[in-house]
């Protein structure tokens, strides 16, 4: 084994492709029992493809990442929609002119459409946070209405802290359309793979130089002391490419890392429809955030439907959840900075991906830094090979 590597999810599998395909003998451990990581899907009890953590699409506009994810998949266009209910009426998100139509009376709309025409000229988009500040009052009382109802009710419950103390970079990835446009992403690439992601994952992984053990949790085995990576009390042999959170493979010793976990609540009902999109935000709901109906993602002709209900909680490293999302505020990108810098300093170790990155990726940033990262190892072996 010239590589071990920590994680069969997107980051973990494009690094091993990459160093299998140069020759390199790769071992991937996963403490879980199947492949793909947070994109796992299949095909549930009522014939209904489902994703096991939460929906993905993949989007990017670089076509680079998109001829990449083809060599190991068919993929088909898929333009995801989302919705938001407020006060009970279901309006398309990112927030567009037809949720000003639906909230406000006709001239009022009318009014608020066209200051903001006045105000953004050919602009399409603006953060919520530029609307809320506008010099307008109209403009802004629209943004402060979205914040109240919306962002500030929702970001509390998906990351367990005030709005105030999230990164800025969270309340501007979802912005305010300036039109009728709908849609959730505005990438020229928005596809879903077919059959399925986990078989795009075998596929992905799918090479002889590549050898996947499940069931091993990587943080039992692997240590940092002293700079140095152990592998069961010695010197690790090997280059180890980590995909998990950096906190526990150094224990904590700088504090824990703030991550946000997920539950996520199954039903089946005997309803042709549950909701008017695949993914709508709740974000006056006790407790859960949104809901995601899969017969719609893809279109499923099937009987029924099944959906999910996500809860956000706390994660805790001593518990059965899962660590999804890095809860990012100033204080825990400070802590994670002393963590990368301890990482930087062992030789042979190498991290990428959402958790260890401390980064909140969408699957394109996810893979090219995955990419990125093959080639400053390329570019390492080489160097130690030629001196």
């Amino acid at each position: 084994m010239d590589f071990l590597v920590v994680g069969c999810g997107l980051s973990g599998c494009v690094v091993a492709r990459n160093l299998a395909e140069r020759g390199y003998k790769v071992t991937i451990w996963e403490r879980r029992d199947h492949i793909a990581g947070n994109m796992y899907d299949y095909v549930d009890s009522y014939g209904v493809l489902v994703h096991k953590y939460g929906p993905h699409t993949f989007h990017t506009k670089k076509k680079e990442l998109y001829d990449y994810i083809c060599r190991f998949a068919s993929w088909v266009d898929y333009k995801l929609t989302c919705m938001t209910e407020i006060d009970g009426i279901a309006t398309p998100t990112p927030f567009n002119f037809q949720t000003i139509d639906d909230f406000y009376a006709p001239k009022q709309a009318i009014e608020l459409k066209a200051h903001i025409k006045a105000a953004f000229g050919d602009r399409q988009t603006a953060t919520v946070v530029e609307v809320i500040q506008h010099d307008d009052p109209l403009i802004r009382a629209y943004g402060q209405f979205l914040f109240d109802k919306d962002y500030s009710l929702y970001t509390a419950k998906q990351w367990g802290v005030s709005p105030n103390e999230i990164d800025v970079s969270i309340l501007q990835r979802v912005p305010l359309r300036f039109s009728y446009d709908t849609g959730y992403f505005d990438d020229e690439y928005q596809v879903i793979p077919r059959p399925s992601y986990t078989d795009f994952f075998k596929n992905l992984i799918n090479h002889p130089n590549i050898t996947v053990k499940f069931n091993i949790d990587a943080l039992t085995r692997l240590s940092v002391k002293d700079s140095k990576l152990f592998l069961d009390d010695r010197i690790c042999p090997c280059t180890v490419v980590y995909t998990g959170a950096l906190d526990e493979l150094f224990g904590c010793i700088e504090g824990s890392l703030p991550y946000r976990s997920l539950h996520f609540e199954w039903v089946h009902e005997d309803i042709e429809s549950k909701q008017k999109a695949p993914v709508v935000a709740y974000p006056q709901a006790a407790g859960y955030t949104r809901i995601t109906e899969y017969k719609k993602l893809p279109v499923q002709n099937v009987k029924g439907t099944t959906y999910a209900v996500e809860y956000p909680l706390t994660y805790c490293d001593n518990s059965k959840s899962e660590p999804y999302y890095p809860v990012l505020t100033e204080e825990s990108k400070r802590k994670y900075d002393r963590y990368k810098e301890l990482a930087d300093k062992v030789e042979n170790l190498y991290y990428c991906g959402r958790l260890a990155d401390f980064k909140y990726y969408n699957m394109d940033q996810a893979l090219e830094r995955a990419l990125e990262l093959c080639k400053i190892v390329m570019v390492k072996q080489f160097c130690n090979t030629t001196v």
